[in-house]
């Protein structure tokens, strides 16, 4: 009997739209990204800078209200490339998508590589190291959103 109510299944897709409050803190990160500006919240309890700026530390669960502005250059901490798709995928595969510590940050953010030919594994695998500097490459009009920030790329 159970095989027979497993060939009964019809496989489908859901689709669930939603939208995202970004809340007090995530208003005040993107309005920063309109300007060119990466924010964090800093903690008064370790010192740590989170990025994006966040309403409590993570550590400490103090709640953090001094923002500080943190350098769009920062250190590759880890990275994956995609290669196939998927529902509402932002890009096109493939690319690369990065972990990335911001100078001045004490947590991570993840955002794009570019400017990498990934036509030949190889040869990203060279050029793509854990430790490698980058920098961000800003649109010319941000509107404050993520993607203010085309992607990051080695310097």
């Amino acid at each position: 009997m159970a095989e027979e109510e497993v060939k009964a299944v019809k496989p489908g897709v859901v689709q669930l739209p939603y939208r995202w409050a970004i809340g007090e803190a995530g208003l005040k990160f993107f309005q920063g990204m309109k300007n060119k500006k990466i924010m964090g919240t800093k903690c008064p309890k370790c010192g740590k800078v989170l990025v994006p700026g966040r309403k409590f530390c993570t550590t400490c669960f103090v709640d953090l209200t001094d923002w500080v502005e943190v350098s769009d250059k920062g250190t590759l901490e880890a990275w994956t490339l995609v290669k196939y798709p998927f529902i509402e995928q932002p890009a096109k595969p493939p690319y690369i998508i990065a972990r990335i510590k911001l100078d001045g940050a004490d947590s991570s953010f993840y955002h794009y590589l570019g400017g990498i030919d990934l036509s030949d594994l190889d040869k990203v695998k060279k050029q793509v190291k854990i430790g490698a500097k980058v920098g961000a490459v800003w649109k010319n009009k941000t509107i404050g959103e993520i993607m203010d920030i085309e992607y990051f790329k080695l310097v």
